[in-house]
């Protein structure tokens, strides 16, 4: 298995120091590039310390040999797309589960289009508790919530008022949806597209 530290530390535009201080506890940048040639074990620990550190799953920190990894090759300007000088490794964003309250993931499959959405696309969305302070980031933003009897909002969450939660569906012409005390809200962080 091939260590990705590197990789993604420089992908987040970290440096040795910044990484050792970011672990909880902080250790040394000698540590951390120890762990990143190989010279020190990469044990469970360690990955799951650097893994919080740098925002990212434990897993993604290796990788199989054979397995080669996505590349940033180019840059898209207002001219064009532009070759970059040094190709590098692409890092999966990992807002999809960044809260210590969050549960895994879900998705939302697009059957049909609606609004900006086309058939095919997947929508990843970050659950949160209702009662998570950090959901004042996902107002504006498209948020799927959980309904009484299996059922499901979608749209855009456009006001909050206590456990009231008012959103804004994505098709033209539809009236907004109010959802009192949800269990959750997820909002929308990445959005998965075929062309």
């Amino acid at each position: 298995m091939i260590n990705r530290i590197r990789a993604i530390r420089k992908a987040k535009g970290l440096t040795l120091a910044d990484l050792a201080a970011a672990c909880q506890p902080p250790t040394t940048a000698q540590t951390i590039g120890r762990l990143e040639t190989g010279t020190r074990n990469l044990s469970l620990v360690w990955m799951n310390r650097i893994a919080a550190a740098l925002d990212v799953d434990p897993q993604s920190l290796v990788r199989a040999e054979a397995q080669e990894p996505a590349r940033i090759v180019a840059e898209l300007v207002a001219s064009g797309a532009e070759a970059i000088a040094t190709p590098r490794e692409a890092v999966l964003p990992h807002e999809l589960v960044t809260h210590e309250d969050a549960s895994a993931p879900v998705v939302i499959e697009v059957t049909a289009s609606v609004g900006e959405y086309r058939v095919g696309d997947l929508i990843w969305l970050s659950p949160l508790a209702a009662d998570n302070p950090d959901l004042t980031r996902a107002i504006n933003r498209d948020c799927l919530v959980p309904r009484p009897g299996g059922r499901f909002a979608f749209g855009r969450l456009i006001d909050r008022q206590g456990k009231l939660f008012g959103l804004l569906p994505p098709g033209a012409g539809q009236k907004q949806l109010v959802v009192d005390n949800p269990a959750w809200v997820a909002v929308a962080v990445m959005l998965v597209r075929a062309l």
